[in-house]
């Protein structure tokens, strides 16, 4: 080890610490924050609806006095199930970032927080040390984003479409990033018509 790289990590040829995935992590933070929120609320409702349902008893007439316990009592219910959901998305999300964030650290270049991928980031004490002497997994790129086509952009290409030349291929995508750079694929598509 040469004295200029003592003190960095031992890791990919990425950029430095810090610097690589900071854009990925405040977005899936910006994602991440109303989510933990909505659990908080949606548990509450599932936890609260009784409470509320003792209201209707002293404010309502006898009809509407069931049909509307029905209802907060179904409504609690489903809070209850979208809590349930999104508090395994709030985890996934939260794995997301714990990956990128040692991707960082280890300046591993084109990170894509796939299941795989975060499979292969060392693990504990041992795995930190097998990185350290040279062990290191390959990672599969990031996958490629697709934009469907839209032909709403009168020919120019200026006004935010996709701009189209020559014949469309059956069912294609415009893929915009990832292997294999730009241009249209044919990958089966959607089998709905085009716009």
């Amino acid at each position: 080890m040469s004295e200029h790289d003592k003190g960095k990590p031992a890791g990919g040829d990425g950029p430095a610490p810090g610097a690589g995935y900071a854009v990925e992590i405040a977005s899936v933070r910006r994602v991440l924050s109303p989510l933990e929120e909505s659990v908080v609320a949606a548990r509450k409702i599932k936890d609260d609806w009784k409470t509320m349902a003792e209201g209707i008893t002293n404010a309502a007439a006898f009809d509407v006095e069931k049909p509307a316990k029905d209802v907060l009592s179904e409504w609690g219910f489903g809070m209850g199930r979208v809590a349930e959901n999104t508090t395994v998305i709030v985890e996934t999300l939260r794995q997301v970032i714990a990956a990128y964030m040692l991707a960082d650290l280890l300046r591993i270049k084109d990170f894509a927080p796939t299941e795989d991928n975060m499979a292969k980031l060392p693990f504990g004490e041992r795995g930190l040390q097998a990185w350290k002497d040279g062990a290191r997994p390959d990672f599969d790129p990031p996958p490629g984003i697709y934009q469907e086509p839209w032909f709403d952009d009168d020919g120019d290409g200026g006004s935010g479409g996709t701009h189209v030349t020559g014949d469309l291929p059956t069912n294609p995508r415009y893929q915009v990033a990832g292997e294999g750079g730009e241009g249209w694929v044919v990958d089966g598509g959607g089998k709905a018509p085009l716009a």
